[in-house]
């Protein structure tokens, strides 16, 4: 039987957006610790960030912010070989009653923000001739449930560009998305007209340094192998 022998991440570089607090902070402090060069961008005020990280403001739903991130990267470090796009957000609302600014707002975040990131990085990941590219998803991707319509959407649009970009950039990148379900982080603080919280929802909560260890995992692999798509949740979450 054979045993898993990880891939060095030493040496590569790693940008992560959403990256100053929850899974995008738990996979950057893993990716820095695994030898990776790890810088993150968000738009909100940074958390305490691990020795050698560094932070980029930047809000995805602006081009022009984009533009300048992509400047900032590269002459920070070069063209990241790991691009990971954890930035999200998410929306409790009645289709019927709910406000379509507050949609527009949560699908420019999740699913066209992530379309900013990969038109301004992977065409350079392809050039240099390897990478990966990682979305953090949901398992709310083909999940229908009441008031979740607007969040679910997204995640299953941004599986479907994941694997329609997975077919578009064979063999050259690898891509992989990571579905977590519950998970104990600000994001259900943030989340638009929401009222839960990790706790009341009742399955117990994955910790995101768990999700991190499955972004480790993926990128680990040597290269070729891809594990493209990862479901991780709290073994009481039916769904």
């Amino acid at each position: 039987m054979e045993t898993f022998t990880p891939h060095t991440l030493t040496n590569r570089n790693a940008l992560i957006s959403g990256g100053h607090s929850g899974i995008g902070l738990a996979v950057a402090a893993k990716l820095q610790a695994a030898g990776a060069q790890a810088a993150v961008a968000d738009i909100s005020s940074p958390n305490h960030l691990p020795v050698g990280i560094t932070s980029f403001s930047c809000d995805i739903t602006n081009a022009a912010q984009i533009d300048n991130l992509y400047g900032e990267v590269n002459a920070h470090f070069g063209h990241p070989d790991i691009l990971i796009s954890n930035a999200g957000q998410g929306i409790h609302e009645k289709l019927t009653e709910g406000d379509p600014a507050k949609w527009q707002k949560v699908i420019e975040l999740n699913l066209l923000g992530a379309l900013r990131l990969i038109r301004a990085f992977v065409p350079g990941m392809l050039a240099a001739g390897s990478g990966d590219v990682v979305f953090i998803s949901s398992v709310s991707a083909g999940q229908a449930y009441p008031y979740g319509g607007i969040y679910a959407a997204t995640k299953s649009a941004l599986q479907t560009v994941a694997e329609t970009l997975r077919l578009e950039v064979l063999p050259t990148l690898r891509v992989i998305t990571i579905a977590p379900g519950v998970t104990d982080t600000a994001f259900f603080k943030n989340t638009i007209s929401g009222f839960h919280t990790a706790d009341d929802i009742g399955y117990g909560a994955l910790a995101p340094e768990t999700v991190a260890d499955a972004v480790l995992y993926a990128l680990m692999q040597p290269p070729e192998v891809s594990v493209n798509h990862i479901t991780v949740r709290p073994t009481l979450q039916p769904f």
